[in-house]
């Protein structure tokens, strides 16, 4: 197997992790005869500084032609500024969209080695295998009219939560078609007793249930989703939701695997190249000090192995390595281990 794959290693500890992530990759490349090439572009806070923008059309049109795209982080407190007309999330925005990735994939499972670090209780944690299913394109993040304007009695903002039954259509398929593969259970999580796009969702989430009779649908709303996620995780199989209801839920799932370094992410698309990503940010308070858990990057690359280039044994290799390093219990001090960055991508690479 021979691939392109663009590098956007961002800002903070971005360079550091996605640093890891090819070592690892290039490491697995020997033992299996792949041949990955590797093209290095700008985003976020760095490309605003090179560029004025946090996503050029180069980097763009480099990413479109790539058969894989791997993201580090965006972001940090140089760049910090809410009302700054140019901020390095807009270019993670129009990645999405110029990628045409309407589904984020974030796969939450719990450690048993791990089951110390997260902040609940080890019987709530029994049985956590759960994979959110986020639609990436749509909804309050790219809806119309947005803005902001002073007006006679004060200052007014608008954002629009917008969306189509394509839309939802498309991501709801996904959804349904990971579940036949797991544990036959989709939780749609909506807010339909107030929101008009929400009862769009739940009509187009029914007719999908509708046509796969073996699969189990339930309908959650989002408040009762954020405490389920707590007290009952283990009732989870594929959550299927809309942007920012699904950008809040996985944050909070996050703490179910003990970090937010855990956790990778894959945002697929039809006959696009798949854009993958630790669900992290760029934690400028740690970058440059070489102590970043690149165990979410590095399980990021996996799942590229599995959904980009069909290489379901390499993934499976991969992903049985990080497990043998935490059971082992050579992880960053954000697991309550001991060992750096790259002594941690060492070990994973020693047990590929």
């Amino acid at each position: 197997m021979e691939a392109n794959i663009v590098l956007l290693p961002g800002d903070g500890i971005g360079p550091e992790v996605v640093s890891s992530a090819v070592r690892v990759l290039d490491a697995l490349s020997e033992k299996m005869g792949f041949r990955f090439h590797y093209t290095e572009h700008l985003i976020g806070g760095c490309a605003i500084d090179h560029s004025g923008v946090a996503l050029t059309d180069e980097t763009l049109k480099a990413c479109q032609q790539a058969d894989a795209v791997l993201l580090g982080a965006v972001g940090g407190p140089k760049w910090d500024d809410p009302s700054a007309k140019v901020r390095p999330e807009q270019g993670l925005l129009a990645l999405r969209k110029g990628l045409g990735v309407f589904a984020n994939l974030r796969p939450v499972k719990v450690h048993p080695a791990l089951v110390n670090a997260s902040p609940l209780k080890p019987d709530r944690l029994v049985g956590v295998d759960m994979i959110v299913v986020r639609e990436l394109t749509g909804g309050l993040y790219f809806g119309q009219p947005k803005g902001r304007e002073v007006t006679a009695t004060g200052e007014r903002a608008v954002d629009t939560l917008e969306y189509t039954d394509v839309e939802i259509r498309r991501v709801m398929e996904m959804a349904f078609s990971l579940a036949a593969g797991r544990r036959k259970m989709v939780t749609s999580v909506d807010k339909a007793n107030v929101l008009e796009s929400s009862r769009l969702w739940r009509k187009i989430a029914l007719e999908v249930g509708a046509a796969h009779p073996d699969i189990t649908l339930n309908h959650v709303l989002v408040d009762t989703a954020s405490m389920r996620l707590i007290t009952h995780p283990a009732s989870f199989d594929v959550i299927v939701t809309e942007n920012m209801f699904g950008d809040i839920l996985t944050d909070e799932a996050s703490v179910l695997a003990g970090s937010m370094g855990m956790l990778p992410s894959a945002s697929l698309g039809v006959n696009t190249p798949g854009l993958y990503e630790p669900i992290h940010g760029s934690a400028p308070d740690i970058a440059g000090k070489g102590i970043a858990n690149p165990i979410g990057t590095i399980l990021s690359t996996a799942l590229m192995l599995r959904y980009s280039f069909q290489q379901e044994a390499a993934a499976a290799r991969l992903e049985a390595a990080v497990d043998q390093v935490i059971t082992a219990g050579k992880v960053t001090g954000d697991l309550g281990g001991t060992l750096n960055t790259t002594a941690v991508t060492d070990e994973i690479i020693a047990r590929l």
